[in-house]
Order: structure tokens, then C-alpha cells, then sequence
């Protein structure tokens, strides 16, 4: 039983926050400010979490009162900055209210574990089995461990290679929770998910004044990550200034913000990940093939879930497991034929959409059971036998599997229109503008042009280069 600190203000997040701990077996101390908490001698504890704004000092200031015990900060601000400037101070990590139950519980997981594995050891035993945060079985996802237990101490880059939703970011977590870094900050960026103009600043900061709208200096991710790992999710929309610029961190260990003159030394392991060909990307210019040697010291392809039938409904029952705990829906269960659509489906989408229509089916379900028609799976299943798509229409209605044939040509339909207007309106339109018309997220827009294959505009700022 792990001995959890919680220190906040407000008696109702607290109350909350200790009921869900207790509930998975934490025995909890409670303190509403940092003196409070310092009278309650916080080096007891096997971790602290802590708001950041507190009545008298701030929650940063348990970092130093708690050491070695590792804080956990709180932020209702949800701002890249103040994490940044707590993980900098020396947290080991931070989740932003209102946090999510499922997100919250898994990191107090990792912290606990990454403070386990940072004290001496009774026996000293290499790790066989999967990493914790991850499932499978498989023969393909044996190699992966083994790529992971050999890669993690050794401090070299990695490059993971994969489709979307296989878990690339779990397997830098667990590369970061095995490394010697264990104990600094992992600082993870989807690339793809900012936009090319704010790419450098974000990455390498910038100086006061340095562009319009830079009205106070800023430190970069790549430096708020010395001394620990940098996990840059698909490194292959990354725009040719900022590899160059990442480049030198690697050859050189140095940054240099935008608008300034001044280097500066930074100690930082490189994590890359993408779903793209990047040697193929460096034939067409699209990427730079020295960057590309510096990352691939060490890869590690993972499978897609297509791929893994022997851990499939494996990894089904955990997901399942986890959305009936958020849904407050405990002892629901997948009918037979429910497990047989999972266990024969494609999964495009891999994890993440499996993920996906699990959600959906605790949802759905009414009764004890989840039927196949509650998961929503739009994908034809395989035929097991021959490889060939088929409709497999047992425990369907009789017309179900025309319903189907008309469902899937009403989607293609709509990424048709999709595709249409994605390339009717970029030219004239941001990516958050296209976004808004269609009714989605930035993060499914640059999903969807992933899944059809259409690229993202260059900004004016790339053409003139």
C-alpha cells in the first residue's frame, strides 16, 4: 500500500481526489497548504500531489520540502507554462484539473513505480516482462519489450516507427521510466499538432520582443526537458528550419532561442516517433537525411493491432475493464459476438479505435451485455481463413449486412466531401478555420488528412524558403 500526500485548498477536490486513491488501495494524508503539509513531515510519503495555487507558498515549493519523495503538481490553468516551470523546479510531473479518473490513477502509477525503481534494489534483476503500461503477448510485441529493455538504459536515441494508435507514446514512456532519467522531466510533443509558424518558439523559446506578439521571453521545451527525454511524436512533419535546429541539439547539445545570440547547453535524450517513411521523406527533400541518421540510432517498429490477433481480445478486456470503471458501469461484458467482430476486424485505427468502440459499447450496452451493433464498428471484419474482407452475418439480422454495404458508401461519401473541401478551401483558409467549418478538432483534422493522404499546406513563411 503506497502512502499518497494530497495537498489542496479546496476541501471538495480533496475529499474526491481521496475517495478515488482510497478506492485503489492509497492510504492518503491530507494538508491544504504547503505549511500544513510540511507539519505532516511529507518525506513519510511515497509521493505528494499538489495543487499549484495555494494559500500562502505555492505548490512548487513541496518539491524541496518533500525531496526525495516526488511531487505531482495539480494546475486548474492547464497552461504549458506553469507545467513547464514545475517540471523545471523539479516536479516529476503534472495533470491539469478537472483530471480525468482513468489519466490521474495511471500517472500516480508511473510516479510510484519510477520512485520504486530510483531506490536501491533488493536483487538486481533485468525486466522480462511487458512494461506496465503496456498489453500484449505476442510474439512481435515480445521483440518490442526486449528492443525497450536493451534500448531504455543505454541513453541512445530512439526512433519508433508505427500507425497511428499503436502506442508509440506508451513506448517512450516506458523507454523514459527504464532510462537513468527516470527521476527528470519527460516532455512529449506531437508535431503535428502545432502550427508550423509556432513550431521553433515552442520547441527552442524565444527572447522578449523577438516577433510580433512575443511580449516576454520564453523557454522552450527542448530546454525545459534537460537532463531528462524529449518525446517528439511524428518528427516527420516537422518543418526543415526547426530539423535543422534539432539537429544541432543532437550534434552539439546546444539551443539558441529565436531572437537571441546567446547558446545555451542542454542535456536531453531524444525520443522521435512517426508513422511515416522518413528515409523515403529525405529522398524527396521533405526531410533531412543527416537528421534522419542522428535519429535512427536504435528503432523499434511496433506491429499494428491487424497484426496481434493473439492479443486482440486481450487487450479488449483491459480497455473494456478501464471504460466500465470511468462509466460506473462494473460487470459489463462482451457478448460472443461482440469478441468475434473484435477478434476478425481490421482496426484501421488500431488501439485507439478499439479503444474507441469499447467506449462506445459501455455506453450503448443496455443490459450485462455488449452486442456487436453497440461497438459500431464500421470496418468489415476479415475472413481468418483466406485474408479476404467479408460481411459475416451470423447473429445479424437478415439484412444486416446490406445495412452495412450502405453504411460504408455513405462514409465514403463523406470523406469524399471531406477531401473536397480540404483542398477546395486551404489555400485560403488555417488549419483551425478548415477545422471549425467542418465541425471538428485541429487534432481530427490532421488525423483525417493523415488516414487520405493529404498534405498539410505549406505556410507562406516555407514557400518563400
Amino acid at each position: 500500500m503506497s502512502r499518497i500526500l494530497i495537498v489542496e485548498d479546496e476541501a471538495v477536490i480533496r475529499g474526491a481526489l481521496r475517495r478515488l486513491l482510497e478506492r485503489h488501495d492509497h492510504q492518503i494524508g491530507e494538508a491544504d497548504s504547503v505549511a500544513a503539509a510540511q507539519a505532516l513531515d511529507p518525506q513519510r510519503f511515497d509521493l505528494v500531489i499538489s495543487d499549484l495555487r495555494l494559500p500562502g507558498e505555492e505548490g512548487t515549493a513541496m518539491i524541496a520540502r518533500a525531496a526525495p519523495v516526488p511531487v505531482l503538481i495539480m494546475t486548474s490553468y492547464a497552461s504549458m507554462r506553469s507545467a513547464v516551470e514545475a517540471l523545471k523546479l523539479g516536479a516529476v510531473d503534472y495533470i491539469a484539473k478537472p483530471f480525468d479518473h482513468e489519466e490521474l490513477l495511471a500517472t500516480v502509477s508511473r510516479v510510484l513505480e519510477q520512485h520504486a525503481a530510483s531506490m536501491p534494489p533488493s536483487m538486481a534483476e533485468h525486466e522480462t516482462s511487458a512494461p506496465s503500461e503496456m498489453i500484449g503477448e505476442c510474439a512481435a510485441m515480445q521483440v518490442v519489450y526486449e528492443r525497450i529493455r536493451k534500448s531504455a538504459p543505454k541513453d541512445v536515441t530512439v526512433l519508433i516507427h508505427g500507425e497511428s494508435g499503436t502506442g508509440k507514446e506508451l513506448v517512450a514512456r516506458s523507454l523514459h521510466r527504464q532510462s537513468k532519467r527516470a527521476r527528470a522531466p519527460l516532455i512529449c510533443v506531437n508535431c503535428a499538432a502545432i502550427p508550423e509558424t509556432l513550431i521553433e518558439s515552442e520547441l527552442f523559446g524565444h527572447e522578449k520582443g523577438a516577433f510580433t506578439g512575443a511580449s516576454a521571453a520564453r523557454t522552450g521545451l527542448v530546454e525545459a526537458a534537460d537532463g531528462g527525454t524529449l518525446f517528439l511524436d511524428e518528427i516527420g512533419e516537422l518543418p526543415l528550419d526547426a530539423q535543422a535546429r534539432l539537429l544541432r541539439v543532437l550534434q552539439e547539445g546546444e539551443i539558441r532561442k529565436i531572437g537571441s545570440v546567446e547558446t545555451r547547453h542542454v542535456n536531453v535524450r531524444l525520443i522521435a516517433a512517426t508513422h511515416r517513411d522518413l528515409h523515403s521523406l529525405s529522398r524527396n527533400g521533405e526531410f533531412r537525411l543527416d537528421l534522419y541518421y542522428r535519429l535512427n540510432v536504435m528503432q523499434i517498429d511496433l506491429p499494428p493491432l491487424r497484426e496481434r490477433e493473439d492479443d486482440i481480445l486481450l487487450i479488449a478486456d483491459k480497455l473494456l475493464e478501464n471504460a466500465c470503471r470511468r462509466h460506473d458501469r462494473e460487470g459489463l461484458k462482451l457478448s460472443r459476438a461482440a469478441r468475434r467482430e473484435i477478434r476478425d476486424s481490421l482496426w484501421p485505427g488500431n488501439v485507439r479505435e478499439l479503444e474507441n468502440a469499447l467506449e462506445r459499447g459501455v455506453i450503448l450496452a443496455e443490459g450485462h451485455l455488449i452486442h456487436a451493433d453497440d461497438l459500431g464498428i464500421a470496418v468489415p471484419p476479415r475472413r481468418r481463413d483466406t485474408g479476404a474482407l467479408n460481411f459475416d452475418t451470423a447473429d445479424r439480422p437478415p439484412n444486416a449486412a446490406e445495412n452495412s454495404l450502405a453504411e460504408d458508401e455513405e462514409d465514403l461519401s463523406l470523406e469524399d466531401y471531406f477531401q473536397h473541401f480540404v483542398l477546395e478551401h486551404q489555400e485560403q483558409m488555417s488549419e483551425t478555420e478548415l477545422a471549425q467549418k467542418l465541425g471538428i478538432s485541429r487534432k481530427c483534422l490532421w488525423e483525417r488528412r493523415q488516414r487520405l493522404g493529404i498534405p498539410r499546406k505549406k505556410s507562406a513563411r516555407s514557400r518563400a524558403s
